[in-house]
């Protein structure tokens, strides 16, 4: 099964990505891994090809879990799709502290984070498998994911 793990820049994706990894899952990050590339408007989008690819390499495994958020996504052939949420407030702190990643520092792109919120967010919401609270603590978090994707929620 592969394993759509999507949200806005700050939701945790890549700490998610951490913990699965840490318990032996097939876990990739788009930014973190290379499959993502900025865009002329800031934005960043998908090496669709190169995901696509991967997600076949490891077709033999049970799970793949692949973190991102592209306008992409919809054409990859994930089986679930979790969308990892928090609140405009956590999502800008989060933003300014990490240290793993510069996205989300200028004034520009904390803007468009935002107007992804409102404007993205809901068209994930309604395309989601699994919507979860990413306050939560990430190994909570990979809990919940993964009783839902082992199916023993």
């Amino acid at each position: 099964m592969r394993v759509l793990l999507t949200g806005m820049s700050g939701t945790g994706k890549s700490t998610l990505v951490a913990e699965l990894r840490g318990r032996g899952f097939a876990a990739f990050d788009a930014d973190d891994d290379g499959y993502a590339v900025p865009g002329a408007d800031g934005r960043w989008s998908w090496r669709v090809e190169e995901v696509r690819g991967l997600l076949a390499q490891h077709r033999d495994q049970d799970v793949v879990f692949f973190a991102g958020c592209s306008e992409e996504q919809g054409r990859l052939p994930f089986e679930r799709r979790v969308l990892l949420t928090a609140p405009e407030t956590v999502l800008l702190e989060r933003l300014r502290s990490r240290t793993t990643n510069p996205y989300g520092r200028s004034d520009r792109e904390r803007a468009q984070v935002l107007a992804d919120l409102r404007e993205v967010e809901p068209l994930l919401r309604a395309s989601a498998d699994l919507v979860v609270d990413a306050t939560e603590p990430v190994r909570a978090l990979a809990d919940r994911v993964l009783a839902h994707v082992l199916g023993t929620s």
